[in-house]
């Protein structure tokens, strides 16, 4: 078990980088104090043929500009709301509109473009690093001065991230990873075979914004209680005009992780049969949005002279549901003062 340092650049206002690898036996795993970035993960395959299998870049000035938020924290709400605006304790919120109409993953400049205050630590067979930031009173519009730690723990062939935050003003507050997998550590991501512990979805309209309802996944092609191979099933949905794959031109949906909210439980489990490779997901969230890389761009360079496309890689992305500020019919996103906003979600990587 292992954990260093390396400076990984400066950002445009002089802010120096730091890129910290946690390592063992198991996993190696790279993260950014800049936006609390993965930027690497490598795991062995069935073989031991250790790859990387997230997306990313090799420096840091593609992180400074705009991109699809690979390996980020992303907050101070993950996810869409609706028209970028909501209704907080009868006070009207207008938040920026930073896709389309909608504001999407906190704003202009979302925890995902902050450089964090960073801790290493290593105690026995565990290693991780504590990310700490200040959000205040105003930042992007949010209320409330935010005071929020996150907790990377790697742990033999399991990867834990604890958020954890308070405010001294009641707003809303929806914190995740956005990190892009790919278990075969290259190409695209349609064999891979992806099963959601999720009996219930929430569909969306054409702006990608849930509608309130809450619907059975049975009978739709939303159904991936069983393992289902993510490229047959999106072409299945799109040639049978199934308007909620035709919306996201994918998969980009949440789905309700079965169980109790707060309890950590099974979220999703992955598999790419060439390699073994298996990622499973346990998340205390209520749910998991699966987004399948339908709008990553054509020809983007990654790491390791790759080249990424449209479904290079997916996220699952634990999570309240989207645009929950505005549907109080789902679990509440509110964090007032006094309270503190706790979740866990594990990332175990293993073969088959």
């Amino acid at each position: 078990m292992t954990i260093s340092q390396k400076p990984f650049g400066v950002t445009r206002d002089g802010q120096p980088v730091a890129l910290y690898t946690l390592a063992n036996d198991s996993v190696t795993v790279e993260v950014m104090n800049y936006g609390g970035i993965i930027r690497a993960i490598h795991a062995p395959d069935r073989a031991g043929q250790v790859a990387d299998i997230c997306l990313g870049f090799d420096s840091l000035e593609p992180y400074l500009g705009r991109h699809p938020f690979f390996g980020a924290l992303v907050g101070r709400f993950a996810n869409r709301i609706g028209n970028a605006r909501f209704s907080l304790d009868g006070a009207q919120i207008q938040l920026a509109q930073n896709n389309g109409v909608n504001h999407l993953h906190g704003g202009t400049e979302g925890f995902d473009r902050k450089v964090w205050q960073s801790e290493p630590f290593q105690k026995g067979d565990v290693c991780g690093l504590r990310l700490a930031h200040t959000s205040w009173d105003g930042e992007e519009n949010y209320p409330g001065t935010l005071s929020v730690q996150v907790v990377y723990t790697l742990t033999g062939n399991a990867l834990a991230i604890d958020y954890t935050a308070t405010t001294d003003k009641t707003t809303i507050l929806n914190l995740t990873n956005h990190c892009y997998f790919n278990l075969a550590g290259g190409g695209d991501i349609l064999g891979h075979r992806m099963q959601l512990h999720a009996d219930f979805f929430t569909p969306i309209d054409r702006t990608l914004i849930t509608t309130g309802k809450i619907c059975a996944v049975d009978g739709s092609r939303l159904d991936l209680r069983q393992p289902t191979a993510i490229g047959a099933a999106i072409d299945a949905a799109l040639a049978a005009n199934d308007a909620q794959i035709g919306y996201g031109g994918g998969y980009d949906h949440n789905f309700v992780v079965r169980g109790t909210p707060g309890a950590l439980r099974p979220a999703a489990r992955v598999s790419e049969e060439t390699t073994g490779r298996v990622l499973e997901v346990e998340t205390t969230q209520p749910g998991v949005q699966f987004y399948s890389g339908n709008m990553l761009p054509d020809n983007l360079p990654g790491k390791d002279g790759q080249v990424y496309t449209k479904r290079s890689g997916f996220c699952l992305e634990t999570q309240h549901y989207p645009d929950s500020p505005n549907k109080p019919q789902f679990p509440s996103p509110v964090l007032r003062a006094g309270e503190r906003y706790r979740q866990t979600t594990v990332f175990r990587f293993g073969v088959e």
